[in-house]
């Protein structure tokens, strides 16, 4: 019977693992496009660099999309597909910030803004996972929101280093950028303290039930 139980719960870890399924190929296939599309802006061919980022873009949808439809989904795959968006936007940032003679490039108040934020979130789920065990902390639709916009910012920067767009356009993108993630911060500093009252409140109930 142990050996039984062993074979199960080995049999339910790997089939969570999963590391080899189409939804994860396809994720580590747009890890592999970044450094792509760092080289293209870096050589001011904006236009692949453009069409890179698309790209990236449907395969993000496609690989969600298929681990819904195929029972494909893993917990490796849970871990490398928000890895690839933020390597890809952070990157993205990055090398549309410095000027290299190019028609439009993204404020550097607004890159660093980005990073922190998202620097911020690592670390806060990080230690939410040590101190609080809290390992699971999904996005909010605000959170979502702020990170279209940041999306969208990355596209229309693109664009504009392609051909004519209108300077308003740009720059809308940027300040509802910057005014998304400001209320996201505050958003996100609230959900943590709800998250943090409920794990101690769900901890002491089964401390209760235990006496």
């Amino acid at each position: 019977m142990k050996q039984e139980t062993r074979e199960k719960i080995r049999s339910r870890v790997e089939d969570k693992l999963r590391p080899l399924t189409l939804p994860n190929f396809i994720t580590m296939l747009r890890m592999a496009m970044v450094p792509f599309f760092v080289l293209a802006v870096s050589n001011k061919d904006y236009r692949i660099a453009l069409w890179i980022f698309i790209i990236a873009g449907l395969t993000d949808a496609l690989d969600g999309y298929l681990a819904r439809l195929m029972d494909m989904e893993s917990l490796i795959g849970a871990y490398l597909d928000p890895i690839a968006d933020k390597l890809l936007l952070t990157l993205a940032y990055i090398a549309l910030t410095f000027p290299q003679g190019q028609e439009v490039v993204i404020p550097l108040w607004l890159t660093i803004l980005a990073l922190f934020r998202d620097f911020v979130i690592m670390l806060v789920a990080g230690v939410l996972y040590i101190v609080e065990g809290i390992r699971e902390f999904p996005p909010s639709r605000l959170g979502k929101a702020t990170t279209f916009a940041l999306v969208v910012t990355v596209a229309v920067v693109l664009l504009a280093n392609v051909t004519s767009v209108p300077r308003l356009i740009p720059e809308l993108c940027f300040y509802l950028s910057f005014g998304l993630v400001i209320v996201s911060a505050f958003s996100y500093i609230y959900r943590v303290s709800r998250f943090v009252d409920e794990a101690r409140l769900a901890r002491e109930q089964e401390a209760a039930e235990e006496e």
